[in-house]
This record gives structure tokens, sequence and C-alpha cells, in this order.
């Protein structure tokens, strides 16, 4: 229903409009009209604060990002960095501001680009800009806005940390624009925001752009979640689907109740054959579901299959079914941006790389999008999707993050997923933002979300996690060497830790603390009123009520241990007999009012325990962040990269310089490596195979290799060195009650070995047993260690003189073919 305004709420938006020039004139070039939250955003930002945005997926957050960017432009020299946690979020957002503003404006800074960065507006993953932060870099130099996209990334336990270290050492002039998925304590964040930030401004807003229709597949009747009978803002499960749950879906086409080892109930598995699923009557094959939605009008659709194979079978079944998406006319524009794009492509390469197969599937309209996938494979999917060219899309979770890529559909093949350790449920968060994808903004009127039937499926359950639309933004926030090195050099030992104490880790555990403190308070009243009604004038009352207690304990250990020893049977029977006199022998034994004093005694022991549990996590919340940091700096100082003189004052080493130029993971042990010139002697192809043992993470089984198997010369020596040294720095770690690290994986050296000798992609494939995209983006962070090394300043340490340049040629050696290649670039 449309509002009319009055002639008084007129006049008022009038008299708004005129006090925002910039805002009036930026919307004024809008093909839309702006939302209330994107208004405000912007109106927050025009007044000279920063902002903090929390909306759903798709709901248009960037444009308050293109407001600062307009913001900036308007003045002669002022500069805006936009940040994004992954490359392929960076490398979209370059081309659109390509396309807006001009290649000559416009920069892009990546691990492996380096496009134009003196530019007045630079795209670049969070991890450039907190290197740059702390090498204080020139190109920071007139810099007005930073922009950091999906700001919830500081939760990630492997890279968050460093979303924090950007917000708490970007110079304070600099105003900051944070855009987030809807979180349930943006408030929360928005204060931390303030304190380390100056004036931040909050903006929530929980409403989709394009409202969400839920469904559940059963066989193929597609029933809505809700209740559709008028019903549906009170989130009542449709009784339907409630019905087909209690039935196993069976009255959905199933196969009734069915007999052996295919019957039995909806409950999943029974009786002794209970390893093995049941009959699944409520699902359709793949291809079936694709021209199901395509009849309805519900394609562009997103397929999210939490596991890569599962995406790659998906598309081998619906292209087995025969489904074609595509008209002529389509299938030609497919092949020339294909031929366009994949032009740099060896032809020996194309066959290893499925080439043929993945092109037959665009072609088609059908593929998929995951991390194993060639990144230029998944380029051409993603451009292809949005020019609605690819109708059907397989993708892992990843696609959900950051990359614009809306359908009008999402399905989920399931609710549950493998974290690396089990299966678990997804989260709300998880779900809302994988159905954010569902609905494109000014181009469908409602976006829909198809949950596929399964075994043992609850509607109540999915109800309830389609219905709860936020999740809490929690700091993975740690101390690392390099951060403590390099704040150290900038600020000195105690303003370090200080600065690490506004860390939004230690804001989180302080407003904790406040809570539990709260709590204590609250706590120690009640125990002054129980101590009152305890209170006994023949005597001290809580120390009568304690031999009562002790002796309480000495018996029941004495008739939980009949068969100990004779020596500690007669001890335990003496501090009995002990405890009964000194109990016999006070006052407050003979007190009329004993037993109530008991009671009374009893609930304050019982509060006592629990308060003094309080305290004890109160000591060791607050400074959390600050003993880290002292454990961290005592393994500086026992390696020698920091020192301590006469005054007990701790500063750099001339090895510290070094350590404050090396970011990788393993960053003290790669600088002590170099320190001891434990790669010295390796020739180029082993330190790419060294390098990769330090950056390589492999999944489960994959770093398990028999020595056999490792590159032969001088790699071998080099690497028992290393490991040698991993193994004295985690003991080290582990002394100071610091988590240590994992050993060294080699699973990946000797591919990575061969690859740079020369050998084939085929052949580098087989034997790393690993899809092309992995091994590329292996490769890549391989190179980004190699480049460190490069960096690093080689004359500072003893005895390595050789490992720069060795370093920059094991680069070269492996930045060829299909790694080497960047459609942005």
């Amino acid at each position: 229903m449309t509002h009319t305004q009055s002639p008084a709420e007129r006049y008022s938006a009038a008299r708004t409009r005129a006090s925002q020039p910039k805002l009036q004139a930026f919307e004024s070039g809008l093909k839309f009209d702006l939302d209330p939250f994107q208004r405000e955003a912007c109106a927050c930002l025009d007044a000279g604060n920063s902002v903090l945005v929390a909306a759903p997926t798709g709901a248009g957050k960037t444009i308050v990002a293109e407001f600062a960017i307009y913001l900036a432009m308007q003045q002669s020299r002022a500069k805006v960095f936009y940040t994004a946690p992954m490359k392929a979020l960076s490398n979209q957002k370059f081309q659109e501001f390509v396309a807006e503003y001009g290649a000559d404006q416009v920069g892009l800074l990546t691990g492996d680009s380096n496009v134009n960065p003196g530019a007045r507006i630079v795209v670049m993953t969070t991890e450039v800009l907190r290197n740059m932060l702390y090498a204080d870099s020139d190109l920071l130099a007139d810099l007005a806005f930073v922009v950091m996209d999906e700001v919830h990334y500081l939760a990630d336990r492997f890279r968050g940390a460093v979303w924090e270290e950007v917000i708490i050492h970007l110079p304070q002039p600099v105003r900051m624009v944070s855009l987030s998925a809807t979180v349930s304590n943006a408030e929360e964040f928005g204060d931390w925001l303030q304190a380390v930030r100056g004036e931040t401004d909050v903006i929530v807003s929980e409403e989709r752009p394009v409202p969400l229709e839920q469904h559940v597949l059963v066989k193929n009747n597609m029933l809505d979640l809700f209740d559709s009978t008028g019903l549906i803002g009170t989130h009542r499960v449709n009784p339907e689907l409630v019905r087909l749950s209690h039935a196993g879906g069976r009255s959905a086409g199933g196969r009734g109740r069915g007999s052996g080892r295919q019957g039995g109930s909806s409950g999943g598995y029974r009786g002794h054959d209970n390893h093995r699923p049941q009959f699944d009557a409520g699902r359709m094959d793949r291809g079936d579901i694709v021209r199901m939605l395509d009849s309805k009008h519900l394609l562009p659709a997103i397929f999210f299959i939490f596991s890569r194979v599962g995406c790659d079978q998906a598309v081998r079944q619906v292209l087995r079914s025969g489904v074609r998406l595509t008209q002529e006319h389509e299938r030609d524009e497919i092949r020339q941006i294909v031929d366009d794009r994949c032009r740099t492509l060896l032809d020996e390469d194309l066959g290893v790389l499925g080439y043929f197969e993945w092109l037959d599937g665009l072609e088609r309209g059908v593929a998929a999008h995951h991390a194993g996938l060639l990144p230029a494979f998944k380029e051409v999917v993603e451009e292809l999707f949005q020019k609605k060219l690819v109708k059907a899309v397989f993708a892992t979770e990843t696609l959900a993050l950051g990359i614009n890529m809306p359908a009008r559909t999402v399905v989920l093949d399931k609710l549950e997923k493998f974290n690396g350790e089990a299966r678990v449920p997804i989260t709300p968060g998880e779900y809302t933002q994988l159905t954010g994808r569902a609905g494109r903004r000014g181009i469908d009127t409602l976006g829909h979300s198809v949950i596929q039937w399964a075994q043992g499926l609850d509607p109540q359950a999915v109800a309830s996690l389609a219905s709860r639309r936020t999740y809490p933004l929690n700091s993975s926030f740690k101390p690392t060497y390099n951060m403590a090195v390099n704040l150290i050099d900038q600020f000195g030992v105690a303003r370090t830790r200080g600065i690490l104490e506004s860390s939004f880790a230690q804001f989180q555990a302080d407003r904790a603390v406040v809570d539990l403190a709260r709590s204590v308070r609250q706590q120690d009243e009640s125990l002054a009123g129980f101590k009152t009604s305890m209170t006994c004038h023949l005597g001290n009352f809580e120390e009568y009520s304690s031999i009562r207690r002790r002796l309480t304990e000495v018996e029941r250990e004495g008739t939980k241990a009949d068969n100990s020893l004779r020596g500690e049977r007669d001890k335990r029977q003496r501090e009995v007999a002990s405890l009964r006199k000194q109990m016999r022998a006070h006052g407050c034994h003979h007190c009329p009012d004993r037993e109530a004093h008991s009671r009374w005694a009893e609930r304050w022991f019982k509060l006592k325990r629990q308060t003094d549990a309080l305290n004890q996590q109160i000591s060791q919340r607050t400074g959390a962040i600050a003993r880290v940091f002292d454990r961290v700096t005592d393994v500086l100082l026992g390696y020698g990269y920091l020192e301590s003189d006469a005054r007990g004052t701790i500063a750099l080493s001339e090895s510290g310089r070094i350590l404050r130029r090396i970011y990788a993971d393993r960053d003290l042990l790669v600088a002590e490596s170099l320190r001891r010139g434990l790669w010295k002697d390796l020739d180029a192809a082993s330190l790419a195979a060294m390098a990769c043992a330090l950056v390589f993470e492999p999944r489960r089984e994959e770093g398990l290799i028999d020595a056999r198997y490792l590159p032969k010369g001088p790699f071998r020596p080099a690497l028992d060195e290393t490991q040698d040294l991993w193994s004295s720095i985690d003991d080290l770690e582990r002394n100071n009650k610091l988590p240590g690290s994992n050993p060294l994986a080699v699973g990946l050296s000797l591919a990575m070995w061969k690859w740079a000798r020369g050998a084939s992609l085929a052949d580098v494939l087989y034997e790393a047993e690993m899809a092309a995209g992995d091994f590329v983006r292996w490769t890549k962070q391989t190179i980004d260690l190699l480049d460190q090394l490069v960096q690093v300043d080689q004359r500072s340490i003893a005895g390595n003189g050789r490992v720069g340049p060795t370093a920059r040629e094991a680069m070269d050696s492996i930045r060829r073919g299909i790694v080497a290649y960047s459609s942005v670039a």
C-alpha cells in the first residue's frame, strides 16, 4: 500500500533534501530511489561520520560505499580504498568501478594483481591494506574513506583478525564504511567502532528488498513451508508438510510402507540393518528439478550443494538427463565469451582441465562453481550467469559470500554440511546468507528458496531456521608474532598492550565481564542475606558448617573406597573421629535453631561456589588479549627478535626487523629459517617445494606422504632441519601457553617441485591428486610467500644472501600456464 505524504511530511522531506545537496545530487544520478536505510546511511556519511550498515544479502548495501566514493571524487585528491575478503569479489568490484569511473581512476591490489595502485579508487583484499598500514605505505596519503565489505568476516577464525588490525590502525581522520550481513549484535559492534574510530552511526535493516517465498520439494510437489491461508506472518508451518513428515513423505508420491530393507517408518534407520538408509520417496532427479523450475519460470537458480564432488556429479546428472536451457543465439554468445576469456590456455591443457565437458554444460545453460574449479572457469561461469546465459549453477557455499550472482531461486540440497570433522546442521546465519541470493532486485517481485525433502526432515526445525534471520558477530582476534614486532617497533610494549586492549575481542570480553560483575554484585547481596540468616548467638556458624561439610565429604569418600588400603582406611577413620569431636565441642552444635541455620548455610556455601567461579571467569577475561601478547613477547625474546636493555626497555633486534616483513601464517618459522640459513643451498625448484610445505593446509589425509615421494637433492636435508626448528618453536610456544601450530605439510611439495622444473599440467595434477583450482590457489599462496622472501632485506641475515635471488627464480618458474592466467590484469 502506497503511503501518501501529508503537506507537513512533504515540506519536511524537501527541507532535508535541501540540507543535503551532495546526497541529492548523487541520488538524482541513480536509476532508482534509495531505500530508507540507504538514504539514512548516506546522510550520515554526508554529515561527516563513519557508518556501519547491517542488512540482508542483496539489500543494496554497496550503494552506501558508492556514495562514499562519490564524496571523495568531489574533492581534488581524496582517495578511497575498497577492501573485500576474497580476490574474486575484489576482481568483480574492480571491473564495476572501471566501467563507472574509467580505468585511469581505479586500481587493484590483491596477492597476484597489481594494477594502477596510485589510483584514487583502489580495490584490494583486506590483507593488502593491513600490510600497507604496517609498512606505512606512501599510498595511504590523502586516504579519505575505507570501505570494509563483508566486515562480518572478522568472525572468521583463520583470517578474521586482519579486519580488526585494519580498523585499529587506520589513521584517525579516515572514515570507514563497514558493510555487514544482518548480525544480531550490530549495536555492540557499532559501539566498539565508536570507541576506536570516533563518530560511527549504526544503520540496521532486516527487510529483504525482494520478498522470499520458501518451499519444500517433496517428490514432484513444491509445497509452501509456511501456511498459505493468511497466517504466513505468524510463521505457522504448512499443516500438509507436518502431515507428510509424519508419513515419511509417502503421500507425495512415495511407495507406501514398502517391505524388507526399503520399508519402515520415517525414523530413518531401524532394526539390525540400521546402517543402511531407507528408501527415500521424497527426492526428485536433479534433471527433473531443473525442468520443473524452468516450467514454473523460476530460473535462473543456484543449487547449493556442500560438496565439490557433489556439484560436479550434479552437473553430469543434469546433462545426462538431456536438459537444454539455451537457445541457439545464446549458445553462440556463450561460445564467443568462452573463446575470448580462455584464449590464453594452452591446447595441451584443455583436456586435463575438462574444458570440453565444461563447455558442453555451459552451452546447455548448466555449470558448477566451487573452489576446485580453475579460476578462469569460475570467472566465466559468474559472467555467463550474470548475463542470464547460464540458468542453473550447482555451487558450494562460497558462492553465497559477496560475489554478485543473484538468482530467482535458490535450492538447498541438504540442511547439513561437513565442517572438517563431522556433519553439522547449517546455522540460521548460513541459511540467511544462502537464501539471500534468491530474488533479483529490479527484476523479480519474489525470490524463492526450495529445500529438497530428505528422510527425517522436520518442518518445524526448518521453519525455525528460516525465521531466525540473524547471527552474532564474535571476534577471532589474537596477537601474532608479525603483529607484535610491527606494533612494538611503532609504539613500544606499553602502548602496544593498550592498543591490543582496544580490540573487539577484548571489548566483547569486557562487556561479558560487566555482565558477570553485575551477577557477582547481586550474588554478594544474597550471600550477605544468607549469612545474616545463619548467624548463631552461640558461635561462628560458618566455621561449624564447614566442619559438618568436611565430615560429610570424608564419610562419603569412605563409602566409595571400601577396597582401599588399610592405612588409608585408618587415616580416614581417625579424621572422622576428630571431626565429630570438633563438631560436638563447637558452641553452635547445641543451638536449638541449628538445623534452620544449617539450611541457610548450605545455600550460602552453594552460592559462594558459584560466585567464586564467576570471579575466576572475570580474572581470566580481564586483560586476556594482553596476556597472550605477553606470551608472544616472551617467545620473541627467547629467539632474539626482541631485546631488552639494562633498564628493561624492550625493542626490536635486527632480526625483528626482518620478521616485520613476513606476513605468512608461519611467520616466526620462516624468519628463523632465514636467519639460520637453512634454505641457502636450495635451488629454485626446491625452494618452491619448501615454500609450498609452509603454506599448504591439507584436507584430511592430503598432507601424509612417504619420504620416497619427496623431492631429491638439497630439499630433504633442508626439510629435516626446518621440521626440527618447527618442533623446537612448537615446544617453546606450548611452554608459554600458546596454542602451537601444525607440522609442515609436504603432500604437495613434489608436485610443486615438478611444476617448477617444467612438468606438464597433466603430470602435476596426477601427482598432486588435486583439482586444478586447488593447485592454482596453493601455487599462488606459494608465490606470495616467495615474494616476501624476495622483499625481505637479505643482507641483514647472516649467511642468507642467496635466498632472495633464488626465491625470485622460483616465483618465475611456477608462475606459468594456468597459474599465470588473470583475466583482470
